[in-house]
């Protein structure tokens, strides 16, 4: 017993170290705080949607109150085979005085997100590409900020910030957790020099980035990881490196969305995520989710040996003390600059959320899951 209480406290100090390292990474960071440059930047914004017909409403509003000269961007809409009247809302919805297209997906691979994209990449003329989801509210000066940041720094890629939109339930206050630690993660990453994640509901690169690198290419087989994989071949690639691939830090740049309404979408949908990282070309990306992995079962374990008396409870204490310690610490960090409105159930969402991660990583390698009503398997 002694071995396995000194391999668990083993993992965790492992564990605590890279949650330390990402949150050094996340102070590295610094704000960006836009000038009032004269817009220069003309952006095609790409958002695929299927039966999204109860969340376009408020990204089209969204989008109506953009901040930017609407003869400097534009907005195509595919729509995957939408099942409700999505289409009929973007047709009807008032006061969207920007150009904009609905256009259909052309099904090529296992990826309809990528199909989405690729599609209408083919399509546009823009130097600049966005991506964002149906779900999503973007701020008024989305575009200004991005462009004020693109004249300044010169990059080729922009990751940006995504949250939640939050009730006070459990359901949603647990996601916003988790969704903070992958905030802090994806930050912390891009502050050490070694980025591996990235959000497609708020991501930017150039046309010309894309065309580089192929596209998706390489990874279609995959159903999710447009932004991902699309991160990972810019950065190992010679054309552009991570020299030209940035984190942009502003309030102005933080993407909003909603939590899943249910714990069998939040399950599958992590499910989606996790299924990646195996793919991953990222040695840093695949050697944190291990540990991140390891940590989150070392609780599990020990907590499990202590219901049946084979392991101490105050050393089963002490492990999640440091865990829930570290995890704060970057938790913090993320908050300081997501500002979420309330965070509620930490202590409670820190206890069942290893539970939750390992059941995730181990039924993505051998398990289906759905998808906008589609199943899937890897």
């Amino acid at each position: 017993m002694e071995i396995i209480t000194f391999a668990f406290f083993g993992i965790i100090l492992i564990y605590a170290l890279f949650i330390g390292v990402l949150t050094y990474g996340c102070k590295k960071i610094k704000y960006f705080e836009s000038n009032d440059l004269p817009p220069k930047t003309n952006f095609s914004i790409i958002v695929p949607f299927r039966n999204e017909a109860n969340n376009l409403p408020e990204l089209l509003y969204s989008f109506s109150q953009l901040n930017y000269p609407t003869d400097k961007f534009e907005i195509l809409f595919v729509n995957d085979n939408s099942e409700d009247n999505s289409v009929e809302i973007i047709k009807s919805f008032p006061a969207l005085s920007f150009p904009f297209q609905i256009i259909e997906n052309a099904r090529i691979s296992n990826s309809p997100k990528k199909d989405a994209i690729s599609a209408a990449i083919s399509l546009i003329q823009n130097e600049w590409i966005l991506t964002t989801d149906a779900d999503c509210y973007v701020h008024a000066d989305w575009l200004r900020t991005l462009d004020a940041y693109i004249q300044t720094h010169n990059p080729q890629m922009i990751a940006g910030a995504v949250s939640f939109l939050c009730e006070e339930s459990f359901l949603h206050q647990f996601q916003q957790l988790d969704l903070m630690s992958l905030q802090g993660a994806t930050i912390g990453s891009f502050g050490i020099q070694r980025p591996f994640m990235c959000n497609g509901a708020n991501l930017g690169y150039t046309k010309k980035l894309f065309q580089t690198l192929n596209g998706f290419n390489g990874n279609s087989q995959i159903a999710s990881g447009d932004d991902v994989f699309l991160l990972q071949k810019a950065i190992l690639s010679s054309e552009c490196g991570i020299a030209k691939v940035h984190y942009l830090k502003a309030d102005e740049n933080i993407v909003l969305t909603k939590p899943t309404a249910n714990w069998k979408s939040l399950f599958y949908q992590r499910i989606r995520w996790a299924s990646k990282t195996t793919s991953y070309k990222s040695g840093f990306g695949k050697t944190l989710a291990i540990i991140v992995f390891l940590g989150n079962l070392a609780v599990v374990i020990s907590l499990v040996l202590t219901c049946f008396s084979l392991f101490s409870f105050w050393n089963w204490y002490l492990l999640f003390a440091v865990k829930i310690a570290v995890d704060f610490s970057i938790l913090y960090q993320t908050g300081k600059f997501i500002k979420p409105k309330t965070v509620k159930f930490f202590l409670l969402s820190n206890l069942c959320y290893p539970f939750f991660s390992v059941a995730v990583a181990l039924y993505s390698l051998i398990g289906r899951y759905e998808w906008k009503g589609r199943k899937f398997k890897y």
